[in-house]
């Protein structure tokens, strides 16, 4: 059983073949700057090294057929034709509070996904793109949407409402919707195996941090608060984005820097969170470089970053009455140990303790338990695998 999972933004489209009946990956990568100068595929090789194909590829449909020619024909191919693909999996981003499951991509589920554009006017578009592409190059292949928000339609109404006029969510479904549910449904699943713990009764706090990040309260195995929003800007600090910000901070600023809404957004999403407060960068590969070189602003800025993931911990741990289990995922929260450290200190109030020299250990896709023996709460990293999810649920559902 082979399934292609596809991951379509504005601008790039990410593809992972898995060969289900083995659980192995047969191919990954991905093709970046579509419709612009310079577009190319990056993929990794069967040695595991990583190779650069480029083509001018002006529209989705064309990089979705310039894949299916790779994985066919030529020097990387690893399938002899497409009669091989049993179906395809959809990284959907925004599904509103119409999904609340994966389901099968019917031209009726479609209509109502483009009815959540609103919600999401960069991603959904390009999800349909998607979409689309594989309808018109395998008309008869199953198709499967995974959606973002869907492991978050569990909030209760308490959490997920803004304190607005309920008009405005009456009509424009104005309120938390919340996103990265696939990594945090698939970590939050995996940690009662890996511990050998029940659902019933666990209080779960996952951690997705990278150039991206929110955190989620997971109580019983399912989603009841998180800290992304209406749109992925809400919550945590991030590579680009501000997170949690004060409205009237935002009308000032519009007002005294002559910004209009879309001036606004770009200064919050592509202009803050770490690179705002560093200058340097939104990698925290580079901003550690930076603070370690003695530079004040990038050394501020990751106590910015740790300090707003300790507090939302806090937050969710009060809100659920304790927690048993902290998850670190993500590219940040896999890989950088200092971190992990930063977020936990000072938290054994909470019932954490930290073994800082496991927890210095862990890093490049391992996973471990770096809390001590004696800490009440376990603190887990657990690398994510949102792809397998999204492969997994769409061979459920063909099946």
């Amino acid at each position: 059983m082979k399934i292609l999972v596809l991951n379509c933004g504005s601008s790039s489209i990410k593809y992972k073949l898995f060969d289900m009946d083995k659980n192995d990956v047969i191919a990954q990568g991905g093709i970046e700057k579509i419709g612009m100068k310079g577009s190319f595929l990056k993929l990794t090789d069967a040695n595991g090294e990583k190779v650069i194909i480029e083509k001018e590829i002006p529209e989705h449909t064309c990089g979705v057929k310039f894949i299916f020619e790779v994985l066919t024909t030529g020097k990387y191919a690893v399938l002899k034709s497409l009669n091989e693909l049993n179906a395809v999996g959809h990284r959907m981003v925004h599904g509103g509070e119409k999904f609340n499951k994966s389901v099968l991509l019917t031209p009726e589920v479609l209509e109502a996904f483009a009815a959540c554009n609103d919600l999401a006017p960069l991603h959904n578009p390009a999800n349909l793109k998607g979409v689309n592409a594989v309808s018109e190059l395998l008309p008869n292949i199953p198709q499967v949407g995974v959606f973002d928000t869907a492991f978050h339609q569990t909030m209760p109404d308490y959490a997920y409402l803004y304190a607005i006029p309920y008009e405005l969510y009456q009509k424009y479904g104005v309120r938390r919707y919340g996103f990265h549910g696939t990594s945090h449904r698939f970590v939050s699943g995996e940690i009662f195996k890996y511990l050998n713990m029940p659902v019933e009764g666990s209080k779960v706090i996952t951690c997705h941090i990278g150039n991206g990040g929110s955190i989620t309260a997971v109580k019983d195995g399912k989603s009841v608060d998180t800290t992304m929003g209406l749109t992925p800007l809400e919550g945590i600090m991030m590579g680009t984005r501000s997170g949690d910000i004060d409205g009237g901070a935002v009308t000032f600023l519009m007002e005294k820097e002559g910004l209009d809404s879309t001036g606004m957004s770009n200064l919050l999403n592509k202009k803050s969170g770490l690179l705002g407060i560093s200058g340097v960068s939104s990698d925290m590969r580079e901003v550690t470089a930076s603070m370690e070189a003695g530079n004040e602003r990038a050394a501020l800025a990751k106590k910015m970053y740790a300090y707003r993931i300790k507090k939302y911990i806090g937050a969710f741990a009060a809100a659920m009455g304790g927690v048993d289990v902290i998850i670190f995922t993500g590219g940040v929260g896999e890989n950088r140990h200092e971190v992990r450290e930063a977020v936990c200190e000072n938290m054994e109030f909470l019932g954490i303790k930290l073994d800082k020299e496991q927890n210095a250990k862990i890093m490049f896709g391992k996973d471990g338990i770096i809390s001590t023996a004696d800490s009440k709460v376990k603190v887990v990293v657990l690398p994510t695998d949102e792809e397998l999810m999204i492969a997994q649920d769409t061979l459920a559902l063909i099946n």
